[in-house]
């Protein structure tokens, strides 16, 4: 069954039982992302993280030959300042 389908059956049966009708499929997709972007955010401060500006690290990292992820590869600390 799609999603429109489904849709319309739940929206037939809402009509049948005097209920509100559903949110049509798509509708809050974007409020939907924004807040497991928010909850990202969220753990990162609970973890001791940086919330903000972790996309573009990564994004850098990649673009400067690096991985992406941590992986297996031993790093040597950067020294303190």
């Amino acid at each position: 069954m799609s999603v429109t389908q489904q849709y319309l059956l739940d929206t037939y049966r809402a009509a049948q039982q005097g209920g509100p009708t559903p949110p049509a499929p798509g509708r809050n997709d974007w409020q939907a992302v924004r807040e497991v972007r928010e909850y990202g955010r969220f753990r990162a401060v609970m973890e001791e993280r940086p919330a903000h500006g972790r996309l573009r690290a990564a994004l850098a990292r990649l673009a400067r030959g690096g991985r992406l992820s941590g992986g297996s590869v031993a790093r040597s600390p950067r020294p303190l300042p």
